[in-house]
């Protein structure tokens, strides 16, 4: 490649924002490999890469000069760091997704709509944590979902000093918060298709006690199976709502469970 005419100046300033750019990849590139929306599996690995590296041009900039690694073992030890504070992040967003999926499957199997639609995802999952995992996607994208994930990538960097290793114990403490926080709203989310199956259970036994000579499974899994499509349509917009106010709940404070 020909340099004639490219002041030395500006060639350091070029290597400069190279391993500007290159060190924030890290972080950045792992957190989009597994986040909501950009790390779909339906995503092809293409767009996925072209995700993080648009994100680490929205980034790199806003941060201060970062210096370039003097060794490969200090480069070795910023790429583990990078990529373990990237993944974190990344995981804790697809936590969310998991939320959806999992309010979806504890309904499915109470409503008895388990097995319909069931490979509509890379993961099969029944019907209605297909629909819920669909449009949770399509909420968070009019939430301004791309917006928020900038704003988190730059912040965190305070939470999360490039090239200090994240504290074991309070990395734990705050993914297993993460965690029982997703299972606790999951099974919020799921409640109204619980309370209608143990209606409907309790039902069916008294009916079956009064009429024994009545197949009480056949008249009742219509029922069921209705009632369940019912609740979805009237409850499915409140529940996205709840889900979606925690996502942008998580973005004004990530650290929540963090010591």
């Amino acid at each position: 490649m020909n340099f004639e005419g490219i002041t030395p100046e500006l060639l350091a300033l070029f290597g400069a924002g190279f391993w500007q750019g290159a060190i924030v990849f890290l972080r950045i590139g792992a957190m989009t490999a597994v986040m909501l929306g950009f790390g779909e599996q339906l995503v092809p690995t293409q767009i996925r890469l072209v995700s993080g590296l648009v994100f680490t041009a929205i980034v790199a900039p806003t941060l201060p000069q970062i210096p370039m690694p003097q060794s490969t073992m200090q480069y070795a030890g910023l790429v583990a760091t990078e990529a373990v504070v990237g993944l974190s992040l990344g995981v804790a967003l697809r936590m969310f997704m998991h939320m959806l999926q999992t309010a979806g499957s504890i309904a499915a199997q109470c409503t008895s709509l388990s097995q319909v639609l069931g490979g509509a995802g890379a993961d099969p999952m029944p019907a209605l944590g297909a629909v819920l995992w669909i449009s949770g996607i399509a909420v968070a994208v009019m939430l301004d979902f791309h917006i928020h994930a900038a704003e988190l990538m730059i912040r965190s960097y305070d939470l999360f000093p490039i090239g200090v290793f994240p504290d074991a114990s309070g990395l734990s403490e705050w993914g297993v918060h993460r965690v029982s926080e997703t299972f606790s709203i999951a099974f919020t989310l799921a409640a109204p298709f619980l309370i209608t199956a143990v209606i409907y259970n309790l039902t069916l036994g008294v009916i079956n006690r009064a009429m024994p000579q009545l197949m009480v499974v056949f008249v009742g899994a219509p029922v069921i199976t209705f009632g369940g499509l019912s609740i979805l349509m009237i409850g499915a917009p409140m529940m996205l709502q709840v889900w979606g106010r925690n996502l942008l709940m998580f973005f004004a404070d990530p650290g929540v469970g963090m010591p």
